[in-house]
């Protein structure tokens, strides 16, 4: 039995930091972790154009200690209007990694997002012929769809054919929560990956209904039947490179998840590795935790691998109930749980 593992620093491919007080408290969560990360742009008002992404950025690292070893890369959020020579010029000054797609009304502050793909095919082209990738949140919006079938419809209506139309532009579809988003991409190109949370990687649907309803295992996508958990666990673990990490840690005050009508979002940031690492712990695959967390991520962006390293001990760590964060509390994900992975 391996008793620790060192891997090569990782990073995470999606997360969000939020601003204001809630930056302040949860960005070094982030940052103790991983070495990079795919910033959220949906803020209010979203992160359109280059400059307010440069703002974004010199807020993230001023919430940081002076010594912190993290870079934030920054992404677009996609609205029906957008300019495709602003998203060039942010790509090509090195300030938008990326361009992010929400379905409007999809989840957090999704309003002001994409009505009709129809509507950004001129931005869509511009980042195909300057290999900036597309972040895709999967799921319609259309209230005859049922929740629990939202990605999947989404793939067929939309997202394979826009795979067809832009056959060279690279696109990952975020927080896979379905075996249906599973085969999409294991027979994509390999201009198509997708991120994986740890969250679906370890519930199911019943965690939101376990006697009562229970508002911390709500997040957007929702999570799934048990087959589709085994499905995403399964990719998660397989080895391929077509996923990689993405925690989609999404935090919200106590308060508000705990409301009449209570946010969307799962706060794992703080004990995402020790998360993943039981994961791969259980599925007896520690050998290709390094490469999910540290090394496809990055070849799909082509961006370098990292040099540093990272530790995790085979020792129990207790998940606090809640965290102090901007005047309130958050709940972490395993709240009240024992993981057996401890990172140094």
């Amino acid at each position: 039995m391996t008793d620790s593992i060192t891997i090569r620093r990782p990073d995470d491919w999606h997360v969000h930091l939020r601003d204001g007080a809630m930056l302040e408290a949860v960005a070094g969560y982030t940052a103790r972790q991983f070495a990079r990360a795919i910033v959220m742009p949906n803020l209010t008002p979203p992160v359109t154009t280059a400059d307010a992404a440069r703002a974004y950025r010199e807020a993230i690292m001023a919430a940081l200690p002076g010594d912190a070893d993290f870079t934030p890369l920054m992404t677009a959020y996609l609205t029906d209007t957008i300019s495709p020579d602003e998203l060039a010029r942010g790509h090509e000054d090195g300030v938008f990694t990326a361009a992010k797609l929400y379905p409007a009304g999809a989840t957090t502050n999704s309003a002001s997002g994409v009505t009709d793909i129809a509507n950004i095919r001129a931005a869509l082209e511009a980042m195909q012929s300057i290999g900036m990738p597309l972040l895709v949140h999967g799921e319609v919006t259309d209230h005859d769809i049922d929740i629990f079938d939202r990605e999947a419809v989404f793939i067929e209506r939309i997202l394979e054919p826009l795979v067809r139309d832009f056959p060279a532009l690279r696109i990952v579809l975020e927080h896979i929560t379905t075996a249906d988003a599973v085969r999409f991409v294991e027979n994509a190109g390999q201009n198509v990956a997708a991120t994986i949370t740890p969250h679906h990687c370890h519930i199911n649907r019943n965690a939101i209904f376990e006697r009562g309803i229970r508002p911390h295992a709500y997040c957007l996508p929702i999570a799934k039947r048990e087959q589709h958990r085994l499905a995403v666990r399964a990719a998660a673990v397989s080895g391929s490179p077509k996923f990689f990490l993405g925690t989609d840690s999404a935090p919200h005050a106590k308060r508000d998840k705990e409301a009449a009508c209570g946010c969307a979002g799962i706060f794992n940031a703080p004990y995402a590795l020790e998360s993943y690492a039981a994961v791969f712990d259980e599925e007896d695959v520690l050998d290709h935790f390094e490469a999910f967390a540290s090394e496809h991520g990055p070849r799909f962006y082509g961006l370098p691998l990292n040099e540093g390293t990272v530790t995790l001990r085979r020792e129990s760590v207790d998940i606090p109930e809640s965290l102090d964060a901007a005047g309130g509390e958050i709940v972490p994900f395993h709240a009240g749980e024992t993981l057996r992975w401890s990172l140094i």
